[in-house]
């Protein structure tokens, strides 16, 4: 009897401290839909701004992001999966493997305004890209390096050994058993890793403060060398820079950013899903 009301107890616990963590999430998407939501129409997603931005839509913005988010994809997830699979798979455990996950770790850690000045000294200013998509893209890469590597790397080593213990048995090479055994069976968590860099990096604002953002733009952007608008910083500068800003288009372009972030899970979780109904164990 003491043992089921322990259990019982143990349940509404755990029930509590999850619903702390959904429900405010819950209100806030909740609240930001319904302020925003009067907002949206066709022009408000495909104008460009107009009337000092108190007008028109936000399509320059969007374009941004999503031109931002490719790059960063392209810059960081081939190296961080292919650091992830030399530490998982080819490193040895010594001094110098410990501190490479030590910096890591403690990469993830630094605040994304010095990863922005980071950016302007090292590409705008030494490789000399100006501030353009190329250099915002950079930098947002190499933030979201660690986090991409770290999770990657986790779900490398949860793979069963057994799998490249018979891979290899039966004459694969080391490289064949991780590109056909071990990154399917590992492609779950690499998938989590990337969504969450590439989220955070959508919604980054001071790292493209620096490297790749321009307060508006009256033509979009035609090479990775030209400056952008993107979501985050809009959405910064109509709330604090734009006087008699309706505060529909401010909750609006909010929401528009929310949604892009949330398709991005959406995605993830629905391959993840779909990957894990064929993973052998």
């Amino acid at each position: 009897m003491k043992r089921q009301q322990t259990q019982r107890a143990a349940v509404g616990i755990i029930s509590s401290v999850a619903a702390l963590v959904v429900v405010p999430i819950v209100l806030v998407i909740l609240f930001i839909g319904i302020k925003g939501v009067s907002a949206i129409s066709w022009e408000f997603i495909t104008a460009p701004p107009r009337e000092g931005m108190t007008e028109g839509g936000i399509m320059p913005a969007i374009l941004g992001t999503v031109y931002l988010t490719l790059g960063t994809a392209i810059v960081s997830i081939p190296l961080a999966i292919g650091a992830a699979i030399y530490l998982a798979e080819y490193a040895t455990e010594n001094r110098l493997t410990h501190w490479v996950r030590l910096a890591i770790v403690n990469l993830a850690g630094i605040p994304s305004i010095v990863y922005g000045l980071f950016g302007l000294g090292a590409f705008v200013l030494f490789m000399k890209l100006g501030t353009s998509i190329a250099a915002g893209s950079l930098t947002l890469g190499i933030m979201t390096l660690p986090v991409v590597i770290s999770t990657a790397e986790e779900a490398i080593l949860a793979v069963p050994q057994r799998f490249r213990v018979v891979s290899l048995s039966l004459g694969a090479t080391r490289w064949q058993t991780i590109w056909h055994q071990v990154l399917p069976h590992a492609l779950p968590g690499i998938l989590t890793g990337v969504i969450l860099g590439l989220s955070r990096a959508a919604g980054e604002t001071a790292p493209l403060l620096f490297t790749a953002v321009a307060f508006y733009l009256p033509e979009l952007p035609r090479s990775l060398l030209d400056q952008t608008m993107a979501l985050p910083y809009h959405l910064y500068v109509i709330s604090t820079q734009v006087p008699n800003m309706p505060l529909s288009k401010q909750y609006g372009t909010a929401l528009v950013l929310l949604v892009i972030v949330l398709s991005l899970t959406l995605v993830a979780t629905l391959v993840r899903t779909r990957v894990r109904r064929r993973r052998e164990w």
